[in-house]
């Protein structure tokens, strides 16, 4: 068995048990909170106290709507889309573009952007944290939430489309045009590639 149909059987299992007893909640909390408060930050809140605030109302949220999903999807995917959900609307109502705090020590440069499904990992390898947050926070919106939710939260078109409510072709679509977009970010920051 596919370690993604353990999970997906594991999850529906513990959102069966959570809906007969809602203690055991605390285990989806305990299993998810890392993946989501790094997700939360991927997505450009920095600051401690406002990632927490946003994980108590996400999975306040996912805890009040938890008899709304659907166990033949993957839980992860609606919780993502929660998740993600949430987070947005808390920039908004902050009327504030989420802004990575980096310094300009930071700055190393690298030969190429590879353009293959290791994209990051290569990246990563070649430039600091710092400067591919800054530049993924000049992301537009949607070209940045593909490009988080591919790269860094590696998931699949099919959960990406899950989690954004768009069509698959769209989220290769936007998966292309926002490499180009960053590459282009990168090349304005003098950052030879």
């Amino acid at each position: 068995m596919q370690n993604t149909e353990q999970s997906k059987i594991r999850d529906a299992e513990l959102v069966h048990r959570t809906l007969k007893n809602p203690n055991d909640f605390v285990e989806i909390i305990q299993h998810y909170q890392s993946l989501i408060r790094r997700y939360v930050n991927r997505l450009g809140c920095k600051n401690s106290n406002d990632a927490d605030d946003l994980l108590q109302d996400i999975f306040l949220k996912v805890y009040i709507n938890l008899n709304d999903y659907d166990a033949d999807l993957p839980f992860s995917s609606w919780l993502y889309r929660i998740a993600h959900n949430e987070t947005i609307s808390s920039f908004r109502k902050k009327s504030v573009r989420p802004m990575p705090v980096a310094t300009e020590e930071e700055v190393y440069l690298f030969e190429n952007i590879p353009d293959n499904d290791n994209f990051f990992e290569s990246l990563d390898i070649k430039i600091n944290g710092g400067i591919l947050h800054r530049a993924l926070a000049e992301l537009e919106e949607p070209y940045r939430d593909v490009i988080v939710l591919k790269f860094l939260e590696e998931k699949s078109y099919t959960e990406m489309s899950d989690i954004l409510k768009i069509p698959i072709g769209t989220v290769g679509t936007l998966i292309n045009r926002g490499k180009k977009r960053l590459k282009n970010i990168l090349i304005s920051k003098n950052i030879n590639i």
